[in-house]
């Protein structure tokens, strides 16, 4: 990403007053560039920052034969949500590949019993296939390819989205396969800085960005105290928890009940 998003819209689409513009731009998306990491020392750098110390922070800072691209902050979210998974059976599916070395690290922090997919558009891709897990190629917005990822795997457990970033397949990613993520699955998708991007498809308080989709979520998890009925065609009647950081948004798939509550206390001791 390497240039500002262009000015505000408010959930109409018209563009905000000058002064309100004027002001947002006090502050500007510097690009991947302009937040590159200047020093030499990428654990000092997190565990100084976010006073975190995992394996996966030692992995990614030891580096890999094929190149892993990851923000410092991203290595403190990621272990809180995915180290329950680790050394045992199951099946995580990143969508994009790039170079290969996401699928790398991955394999590393999971352990041989996982089932690694990934998924990319990219034709050149294929060459990481079988090295750390399987890789296929095909949209993130082609709701029969991902189908098909998944009846292949077996099902999934975690889907972590690294893909296109462009907010109309975030979310078609996220209609076709959240339905179909295991009972007590994570779906986590990262760089949703892309959200205040116009270019792809987002912009702040633009209709397609895809925090506005997740407001939405909200209201449908909490349908029992409000009468305006689901948007999102049952989609949060599945959703337990939805966990916002900058530019990752985690949702946990869950079966919803009607909530209900007890009033409960100590039986009193007849003397």
């Amino acid at each position: 990403m390497t240039e500002r998003d262009s000015p505000d819209e408010t959930e109409a689409g018209a563009q905000v007053p000058k002064e309100r513009e004027e002001s947002a731009n006090t502050t500007v998306f510097r690009g991947v560039a302009g937040y590159a990491f200047a020093g030499t020392d990428i654990r000092a750098d997190i565990r100084q920052k976010y006073g975190h110390e995992s394996d996966l922070l030692e992995l990614y800072a030891a580096g890999s034969e094929r190149i892993v691209h990851k923000w410092h902050h991203y290595i403190p979210i990621y272990d809180r949500y995915l180290s329950p998974w680790r050394n045992r059976p199951f099946r995580f599916w990143e969508i994009g590949v790039s170079k290969g070395g996401s699928l790398d690290l991955w394999r590393k922090y999971f352990g041989p019993e996982a089932v690694i997919f990934g998924i990319d558009i990219d034709k050149r891709c294929a060459a990481y296939n079988g090295i750390s897990g399987q890789v296929r190629i095909g949209s993130q917005d082609d709701p029969g390819f991902l189908a098909s990822v998944v009846a292949e795997m077996g099902g999934v457990d975690v889907v972590l989205d690294d893909g296109s970033h462009a907010m109309p397949h975030v979310r078609k990613s996220f209609e076709v396969l959240f339905p179909l993520l295991s009972y007590g699955g994570t779906y986590m998708i990262e760089d949703l800085h892309s959200c205040y991007l116009r270019r792809l498809g987002g912009g702040y308080k633009h209709p397609q960005n895809f925090y506005n989709f997740a407001r939405h979520m909200v209201d449908d998890m909490h349908r029992w105290y409000h009468s305006f009925g689901e948007r999102l065609g049952g989609l949060g009647t599945e959703c337990s928890g939805i966990h916002i950081h900058d530019s990752i948004c985690v949702f946990d798939k869950n079966r919803a009940y009607p909530p209900t509550h007890s009033w409960v206390s100590a039986p009193t001791s007849t003397p």
